[in-house]
């Protein structure tokens, strides 16, 4: 099976909701403006309120209340506007179902919230301007296995039985479904559209080295996250391959095993905070 047939049979997961494409595409658009994105946000109240409670949370520690979407708009940039709206889609999307008691939606979010949010904390240890993009491509990570849930949901108990008993995860897909959480994730990001960066990440989280240094920052931070937060076991943990975290992938990201230490110690604290804005 190919990662496209997975895809083609997940229909809730394939299309993200109307507005949050309309938002992507006038993010995208480099002829967009601010007030292109208001028109679009504000007529959505749901959205128009998370946007809001997410600029005035300590996520973004932006001085004073903040009441209007335009000047939310203005103040967190179109780019970041587009990541709260992604983020909102996604919750619903991946608490659905349960495979068994060791594999359900609900669990799969909270690990891809803790990837999201350690990947924020990294970001910020190594001075890498991007926190907003970075818990986006965390959170994104495991998207391929949202397709698998949805998809083949039999085959999926198959693949976390065979999990169980030993056999590394992507193995098992493989053996299984003839493709991987990793495949379908990539695929289903470029049918959105996300940006390269975000593809890779889903593509790659568990062999960042595959790819090409130059691509592989984020992907490579996202893999630190993915070991960290199964170490502390949240949510979903079998699909991490080895728990260890190599001074290589610490050196290549910049990041020092006291910064290691200091970041293992906030997860939880951080967690807690991003669950509160998106939840």
């Amino acid at each position: 099976m190919e990662a496209a047939d997975i895809i083609n049979q997940t229909v809730e997961i394939a299309t993200l909701p109307e507005v949050t494409l309309r938002i992507i595409e006038v993010v995208q658009d480099p002829r967009s403006t601010a007030h292109d994105l208001h028109k679009i946000v504000s007529n959505d109240p749901a959205l128009s309120a998370r946007v809001l409670r997410v600029v005035n949370s300590a996520f973004y520690g932006l001085p004073g209340q903040i009441g209007s979407i335009d000047r939310a708009i203005m103040m967190l940039g179109l780019n970041a506007v587009k990541n709260i709206a992604i983020a909102a889609s996604l919750a619903k999307m991946f608490k659905k179902g349960a495979i068994c008691d060791d594999f359900t939606g609900k669990d799969l979010w909270t690990h891809s919230v803790a990837v999201g949010a350690t990947n924020k904390l990294i970001t910020n240890a190594i001075g890498l301007a991007l926190p907003d993009e970075a818990f986006l491509a965390g959170l994104i990570h495991d998207l391929g296995l949202v397709a698998i849930m949805q998809s083949q949901a039999n085959k999926l108990l198959e693949i976390v039985q065979m999990a169980k008993a030993g056999i590394p995860f992507r193995k098992a897909e493989d053996q299984v479904l003839g493709t991987n959480h990793q495949e379908i994730g990539m695929a289903l990001a470029a049918k959105w559209k996300f940006p390269r960066s975000f593809q890779y990440v889903t593509g790659y989280h568990h062999n960042p080295t595959d790819l090409a240094r130059e691509n592989r920052l984020l992907a490579m931070v996202t893999h630190v996250s993915d070991l960290l937060s199964s170490q502390k076991q949240f949510g979903i943990t079998l699909t991490v391959e080895n728990e260890e975290i190599s001074a290589e992938a610490l050196e290549e990201i910049g990041l020092t095993r006291d910064q290691l230490d200091d970041i293992h110690n906030l997860i939880e604290e951080e967690l807690e905070i991003v669950r509160s804005l998106i939840e």
